[in-house]
């Protein structure tokens, strides 16, 4: 499900880190998309959270002599988003606290790559529907852990929650996509 592996992420920072504008618009292409349904849901606003995202890579850009020595990219980006976006809110004053509105979170896919040839489409999709019938927070939390691989540590910081509180959404999200599987394994068994 990651559609990036750390051996990615870490070639690019040390291509980033020589000046390569090819490997920024590389990087600016794994985590765009995922960078602005992050900060639409701090600034309820597409267009700001495509100026934010647009932010994000120009510092990364401005800081590329030392983005080779950051252990966890992804997570740093994501940091950098929500630092940036809870600043343009303070200067606006607009909100003195912000809540993150993740009941505009877009619907969870599953990218079908080499799984697909083990996993009928069906059965794909079935999963796929439980984990968008998850609750806004708890899909959010399964797709910051899952797909885009920080920690739970990483998660609990990035949305200002407690450790636990990651551990329980995450077993919420994985009892109910086990049930899933649970209750489809059988109907598929039949089929073959």
């Amino acid at each position: 499900m990651k559609l990036h592996t750390k051996t990615n992420t870490t070639q690019l920072q040390q291509e980033l880190a020589t000046g390569s504008e090819t490997a920024l618009r590389k990087l600016y292409d794994l985590f765009s998309e995922r960078l602005l349904h992050f900060t639409f849901t701090i600034v309820h606003n597409r267009e700001l959270a495509e100026e934010i995202v647009a932010d994000v890579f120009i510092q990364t850009w401005k800081k590329r002599t030392q983005i080779a020595a950051i252990e966890n990219l992804p997570w740093y980006l994501y940091i950098t988003a929500k630092n940036i976006s809870l600043n343009y809110l303070r200067k606006e004053r607009k909100q003195k606290f912000v809540e993150l509105e993740i009941t505009n979170l877009p619907l969870y896919t599953i990218e079908p790559q080499a799984v697909q040839h083990l996993i009928s489409k069906d059965f794909l999709q079935s999963i796929t529907n439980a984990i968008n019938e998850l609750p806004p927070k708890c899909r959010l939390i399964f797709k910051l852990v899952k797909d885009d691989g920080l920690s739970y540590k990483e998660t609990a910081e990035l949305l200002n929650l407690s450790i636990k509180t990651i551990e329980a959404q995450m077993g919420i999200a994985l009892k109910k996509i086990h049930t899933t599987i649970h209750f489809l394994i059988p109907v598929y068994a039949k089929k073959q």
